[in-house]
């Protein structure tokens, strides 16, 4: 007979998600002795984790909060990680950003002076040098700037392995099992309830990614993480042909976009099988997953514009999903003082696999009351309602 404890369902730690973020708090969490239960609604890597090209970037970040998260990430990718590297088949490819206009060139230029004086390791590229690059990218473009700290990793990978590696360290792993509610103590989170049965544990992580905001109304509070829809092309096996991840200057004032309608920027790179990720495209519609051709012809429209080698390569299939986006563009993590023992760990946008090694950590520091890597107070989860008020 399985016992509550053998299950899982008495712990130290719960997180909802199992996600990139879920995993890795998960895996650091159990690293840190703690007793760690995951729970997710779907399979591992359900939502945004599938459904993504597994970008671990600085270049896209401008200095301030989410850059200095980027870099301590990093740090955790290469150092606390590094010997699962290969499990995860992380590639440290580097990043080229290219202008196609003497004002974006300019742009490029002042984003690179904020970023390096911020710590990221950052070249800026004439024109007629960016074909030592990328042999095959167009001849029109005036400027670039090459990353090299840009890496890349198969995302589905990166959860499969960390939680068969916090399961090594004691974790229990309950997929299919949604969280329907909480159980209080006062004011405090000790439980939630599924329809498997009640979990128990003084610490609940709510890392459920697009639907972290449908688990903070189940626990009475506001945060505002919505889905914002995103398209992805991939390409028949070539030979290699892109050497980096490739993308436009316009790339980056898109993230940092607040529009609800579409936006797309060429983002181009190849992978270990052959194929090219093509991207990139974001636009709020909430849920809907409607399969959008316009959409996809304009991706491959200025893919061809920054690689024309790619005109007459066959795009044999698509993936989409939803990127979990914060009006401030801020992830949120760490203690949700409206709620004693729920944490937050989501809200991350399109930056959320390169940023969940650094997430993960910096949670399971916070649960187990030592002083965090990073301060956590521009992520407060409860910044929003102060805001409102």
């Amino acid at each position: 007979m399985t016992t509550a404890v053998e299950s899982g369902r008495t712990a130290d730690v719960i997180v909802i998600g199992a996600g990139a973020v879920g995993a890795a708090t998960a895996y650091f969490a159990a690293r840190a002795g703690l007793r760690v239960t995951v729970l997710d609604s779907g399979p591992l890597a359900g939502g945004t984790s599938s459904a993504c090209e597994g970008n671990i970037l600085v270049s896209d970040k401008e200095a301030g909060p989410e850059l200095d998260l980027s870099l301590y990430s990093q740090k955790i990718w290469r150092e606390d990680l590094a010997e699962f590297a290969d499990l995860f088949e992380f590639e440290s490819k580097g990043g080229l950003v290219v202008a196609a206009s003497e004002r974006s060139a300019q742009s490029l230029h002042d984003l690179t002076e904020r970023q390096r004086a911020s710590g990221i390791q950052v070249t800026n590229v004439p024109a007629n040098s960016l074909t030592d690059y990328e042999p095959h990218i167009s001849k029109k473009l005036t400027a670039g700037a090459f990353y090299p700290e840009d890496a890349q990793v198969q995302p589905m990978l990166v959860v499969a392995h960390l939680l068969r590696l916090a399961r090594e360290l004691g974790a229990f792993v309950h997929t299919r099992t949604p969280v329907t509610g909480f159980i209080r103590k006062g004011a405090a989170a000790i439980g939630v309830q599924t329809p498997q049965g009640d979990f128990h544990a003084p610490s609940i992580v709510n890392a459920a990614g697009t639907w972290a905001g449908n688990i903070a109304d189940l626990a009475g509070i506001h945060v505002p993480v919505l889905p914002r829809r995103g398209f992805v092309l991939v390409t028949e096996p070539l030979p290699v042909t892109i050497h980096h991840k490739v993308y436009a200057a316009e790339y980056v004032d898109n993230v940092l976009s607040s529009d609800a309608g579409l936006q797309t920027s060429p983002v181009v790179e190849g992978t270990d099988s052959g194929t090219v990720l093509i991207g990139s495209s974001r636009e709020r519609v909430g849920f809907d997953r409607t399969v959008s051709l316009p959409v996809l012809a304009a991706l491959a429209a200025k893919a061809i514009d920054l690689f024309p080698v790619l005109e007459d390569i066959k795009a044999i299939r698509h993936y989409h999903g939803f990127r979990p986006y914060c009006p401030d563009h801020l992830p949120v993590i760490g203690p949700d003082p409206r709620v004693p023992g729920l944490w937050h760990a989501a809200g991350h946008e399109g930056a959320g696999i390169g940023l969940s090694a650094g997430t993960g950590k910096l949670i399971a520091q916070s649960i187990i009351g030592i002083s965090t890597d990073l301060p956590l107070g521009s992520f407060a989860p409860e910044r929003f309602e102060q805001v409102l008020t």
